[in-house]
């Protein structure tokens, strides 16, 4: 990276925005998503649902717009709110937070992560992702003028190497940045990966960023926040948000919790970014955090069913998965087929097939692009319907692949 950037500049050059001269080009969603959009192609590449959240939920927001929440929020969050994401954390986790000062809310999830790396990050200071990673980590890592080291995630289980990761957390390593459930591959990772990341943390003195927005989108198996182990909580800062949890993506309600001296340090910086927002939604989400156990459940059944329908339509087409073992995402592997450059694929399959993908390659640094070059990431956090026509049009995908 040239030091001469400016910081807009490093942040697009991180999440890989910025083409051959130097200024942005178009990211390979907003074409695809056009693409999608001219050939009224079914788009499995945007991770958003097309349902909405639970109607008595909404209600509350609208009421509360009606009766006047329409001024600035606390820049904590209102204290309803934090207490609920308090008494979420220990009914869930037998985590015991303290709403008055280890909880902040946050404009989404995106907002916490960005006053998290702005909050603890000094030039050159490294940060330590897996990779494919989601692309706000790279850009804020770049923003804060750090170093973004990887560890690799390769299919099909898509766990890291722990000696890898061993090599990579070093004494300059700041903060280790981790997503669990992991988009964009759908995995989930095991207490062995999260105790070495804690162990790692306090071995060279670093912080954990725990990005956990899929807390609830897990298949078969139970979620554990890295906080919840011995020795995590002291160290790391969780992230979530409401958007994945509730289908509310729109509404950008998310939090931060985690030990007094580190959540001060998010509020601190977050009042200076957004200082504050979503007054009527806010009271939404306290009550949505409260929903039973069976809503939880629920949802994530459904869109485990989704995944099953998604992933047995590529199967019986010829095309191998990787089955997700959480979030709104899965992968398939097209490495086997004449045609396996799976950024080329994602540009003919909107008008050749009539559905959209993202290829996985985007997540990852230029220079590991062929690791992942024959990998295709489908969002199955539609409507049965949708998967269902989705299914019968991706039958044609192995004729494009081998033509």
């Amino acid at each position: 990276m040239s030091i001469s950037m400016t910081p807009w500049q490093r942040t697009a050059h991180g999440a890989n925005l910025l083409d051959a001269s130097g200024q942005p080009g178009v990211t390979i969603f907003e074409e695809i998503t056009a693409l999608a959009n001219q050939h009224e192609a079914i788009n499995l590449g945007q991770g958003f649902p097309d349902t909405e959240g639970p109607a008595e939920i909404r209600q509350i927001a609208v009421d509360a717009i009606l009766s006047g929440a329409n001024q600035y929020a606390p820049g904590s969050g209102i204290l309803q709110l934090r207490q609920a994401i308090s008494e979420h954390q220990n009914r869930f986790y037998s985590l015991d937070i303290d709403p008055e000062t280890e909880v902040v809310v946050s404009t989404g999830a995106t907002e916490a992560i960005a006053a998290a790396m702005l909050a603890f990050l000094e030039p050159g200071d490294e940060v330590v992702t897996f990779e494919p990673y989601y692309d706000s980590y790279a850009a804020m890592i770049g923003l804060a003028n750090a170093q973004h080291k990887v560890v690799q995630l390769k299919a099909p289980a898509f766990e890291p190497s722990i000696e890898e990761l061993r090599q990579a957390v070093t004494d300059k390593t700041r903060v280790i940045l981790i997503n669990n459930p992991h988009n964009p591959t759908g995995t989930v990772f095991s207490t062995q990966v999260l105790n070495e990341v804690i162990a790692l943390a306090h071995r060279h003195d670093c912080i954990i960023v725990a990005d956990e927005v899929y807390e609830h989108l897990t298949f078969g198996i139970k979620h554990v926040p890295i906080a919840s182990l011995p020795g995590g909580f002291e160290r790391t800062i969780t992230i979530s948000s409401a958007g994945k949890s509730f289908s509310f993506t729109g509404w950008k309600v998310g939090w931060a919790t985690g030990p007094k001296n580190l959540i001060t340090a998010v509020r601190t910086v977050k009042q200076f970014l957004t200082y504050s927002s979503g007054p009527a939604f806010q009271p939404a989400v306290a009550k949505a955090l409260d929903l039973p156990v069976a809503f939880f459940d629920g949802f994530a059944s459904a869109l485990a069913d989704g995944a099953q329908l998604l992933a047995e339509g590529l199967e019986n087409a010829g095309i191998p998965v990787i089955r997700p073992k959480g979030t709104y995402f899965l992968v398939a592997d097209i490495n086997g087929f004449r045609h396996s450059d799976a950024i080329e694929v994602a540009r003919k399959m909107p008008a050749s097939v009539g559905v959209a993908a993202i290829p996985l390659s985007v997540f990852v640094h230029p220079e590991n692009v062929s690791s992942y070059q024959g990998l295709l990431r489908f969002a199955f956090c539609k409507k049965p319907e949708v998967l269902s026509a989705a299914v019968g049009k991706l039958q044609l995908l192995p004729e494009v692949l081998n033509r």
